[in-house]
This record gives C-alpha cells, sequence and structure tokens, in this order.
C-alpha cells in the first residue's frame, strides 16, 4: 500500500509527509543528506516529486496521456528533465505514482469514515459515497485515474487491475448475507465493479457536470441485487442522500486538486523553498516582522530578507501593517493578502517547517 503524498507545484513547493519509504518510480527517501541550500535531501526530492506529479495532471489533462511527453510534464512542473528521470523511470512510472497518491488518501477517507464495523451493505455503501464524493472534488484527479489511466501502459494497467481486485473483494463479502447471496460467485463482485467503473469512466468521458454522488442510489441498487434480492435493491435507489454526521468535518480538497487553480500560474516569479517558507511563517504568525521571519525562515542576511519581503508585498502577496515602512526603529507587522493567503495553501506540506525552526 502507497504511504499518502501530498502534492505541491512551486519551485521549492512543500512536501509530503517525511514518513515515506519508497514508491513505486521513485527514490528510497529514508536518509537525510545535508544540500548546498541546507535543505535535506530527501525533502527536497519529496518537493520536486509532488511538483511532477502535480505537473502530471495538468498535462495529462490537457494532452492525454497517449500524447503527453515527459516535456509536457516538466515544463508544467518547472522542474529539469534531469530531475524527472531522478524520480520516475518514464511517464508511466509518474502515472503509477500518481495513481498510488490518489489511493492513500481515497484510504485515508474511508478510514476517517469509520465503516469497519458496519454491516456489508452500509459499508459499500459508505465506501461508493467517499469515492464518489472525491472525484466530485478532485475532477482533475478522476479524469486521469479513470478514463486517461485506460491508456497508459501496462505496468499502470495491471495496478488498476489489482485496485479493481481489491473492491471486488468487498463486494465479494455479500455472499455472507444469506442464502440467496451464497449462490453468487466471485465473478459476480468482479462483474459489479467493473459496471460501475464503466459508468463513471462514460460520465467523465462526456464531461457531464452532474455531481457523481448522484449515482450513489443507482449503483448500490444494481450492487445489491444479486445478493439481497429486489426489494432491498428498490430500498438503495430511494433512499435519501446522506448528511454529514456531526462533529465529523467536512473533507477538503487535496493538494492535488488544488492544481486546478493554481495561483502560482499568475505569478511572475520563481517560487523557491526559501519564499515558500517566508510565506508559511506569515501565514501562521500574522503581524511577525522582518527579524522574526528571518529566524524562522533561516535567512541570516537582513538585507537579503527585506528585498525579499519587499517584492512579495509588490505581487501582492504581503502587505506591511505596521509602522516599520514610514517610521524609523518601528517593526514591521506583515501579513498575508488574499492571493497570498491561496499561494500560501497551494505550497503547504504536512509536518511544519515553521515550528522546526522557530
Amino acid at each position: 500500500m502507497a504511504r499518502r503524498v501530498r502534492a505541491h507545484t512551486a519551485e521549492a513547493a512543500p512536501s509530503p509527509p517525511p514518513s515515506l519509504r519508497r514508491r513505486p518510480g521513485g527514490l528510497e527517501l529514508g536518509t537525510r543528506i545535508p544540500t548546498p541550500s541546507g535543505l535535506p535531501r530527501d525533502q527536497v526530492s519529496e518537493i520536486q516529486r509532488f511538483r511532477l506529479l502535480a505537473g502530471a495532471v495538468g498535462a495529462i489533462e490537457e494532452y492525454g496521456y497517449a500524447g503527453v511527453t515527459v516535456a509536457h510534464i516538466t515544463q508544467r512542473a518547472r522542474v529539469s528533465r534531469r530531475t524527472f528521470y531522478e524520480l520516475f523511470e518514464d511517464r508511466e512510472a509518474c502515472l503509477l505514482a500518481l495513481l498510488e497518491d490518489v489511493l492513500a488518501l481515497l484510504e485515508d477517507e474511508v478510514k476517517q469514515a469509520g465503516l469497519g464495523d458496519l454491516p456489508w451493505c452500509e459499508r459499500v455503501r459508505g465506501g461508493l459515497l467517499v469515492i464518489l464524493g472525491f472525484f466530485d472534488r478532485e475532477p482533475a484527479l478522476a479524469r486521469v485515474c479513470v478514463v486517461q489511466a485506460l491508456r497508459s501502459g501496462p505496468r499502470a494497467l495491471e495496478r488498476r487491475e489489482a485496485i479493481l481486485a481489491r473492491l471486488a473483494g468487498v463486494i465479494n463479502e455479500g455472499r455472507k448475507e444469506g442464502e440467496r447471496a451464497a449462490d453468487c460467485t466471485p465473478m459476480t463482485a468482479e462483474g459489479l465493479v467493473g459496471a460501475a467503473f464503466a459508468i463513471m469512466y462514460a460520465r467523465l468521458l462526456r464531461g457531464e457536470r452532474k455531481p457523481l454522488a448522484g449515482l450513489l442510489g443507482e449503483l448500490m441498487g444494481m450492487i445489491v441485487l444479486p445478493y439481497l434480492g429486489p426489494d432491498a435493491a428498490r430500498a438503495e435507489r430511494t433512499r435519501p442522500a446522506p448528511r454529514a454526521r456531526p462533529g465529523v468535518p467536512a473533507p477538503v480538497p487535496s493538494a492535488l486538486g488544488l492544481l486546478e487553480s493554481d495561483p502560482l500560474r499568475m505569478l511572475p516569479m520563481r517560487v523557491t523553498y526559501r519564499t515558500s517558507r517566508v510565506l508559511e511563517c506569515v501565514e501562521h504568525r500574522p503581524g511577525i516582522s522582518n527579524r522574526e521571519i528571518a529566524d524562522a525562515a533561516g535567512i541570516k542576511d537582513q538585507g537579503q530578507i527585506s528585498k525579499l519581503l519587499a517584492r512579495l508585498e509588490r505581487l501582492g502577496l504581503l502587505e506591511n501593517t505596521g509602522q516599520g515602512t514610514h517610521h524609523k526603529g518601528e517593526p514591521n507587522a506583515w501579513q498575508l493578502t488574499p492571493l497570498g493567503c491561496r499561494v500560501a495553501q497551494r505550497l503547504r506540506i504536512g509536518p511544519s517547517y515553521v515550528s522546526e525552526a522557530a
């Protein structure tokens, strides 16, 4: 099972959690070798890896898997071709890593839904709702993983088949639901999973605007029919849409999903790790001064931090609410602008480098 990875497309955008060990087509990330910039090499690899995955989503969306090239991916990610091949064997390995990351995100949501102790029918319904809801929130990822993956190479297709087989295993547990269900065979579950994905494929291929979650009742009716009979299938088709449970936070778009409205594309600058670190500092501590930002971001040269903050202010990412620019001796007080908030969200990472440096 792949470990969860978050996406970032900036020049030194944030990295996923550092607990990862190895990913398909990627590097082993167990050591922390310092780089000339002072950032551990495993973090640099994760930063670049995510930028390439996010670039792959956009490139595949634009050109289709059959038409996309490594150059398309690296241009969108602003990463060199050499770096791409240090992290991935080829474009199929990149797509395979993307599939693993999406699978990990879905598994996290299923786990948070707390379906493990529910009866079979409720577990299937809850899991299907998670998948449909995720694809509604992440349409670009849905199209890449459901539509474009079918046009990929043998390794990605093999992984896709393994995922479908795993889902079929969950459906096949319905054979324990009674005498009628016992007459079903494992092929029944395989056919049902294949049919459900074919329906989603067709909707995504046509670009329909209707939410996929609207298919929940019909799909559940189709799934339970051979196991529980027509009455149960009819009941599933007419069940009202589920409501959010009290105390359970609504899922938010993944970092990969932010690619569709990427604010970084609008910036006439190269967003480096140092830039992202400064924005993160200000995001976590609004009103922070030049010196405090420099200390938290690990920038020793006060002249350098002053120039960087001035540039970010000109770009509309930061605003100074203090008196430092007007009265000598008074500290600046920096905070993010609305655009700065969007960019900081786009660059956000799992573990906080700000807390580590404070």
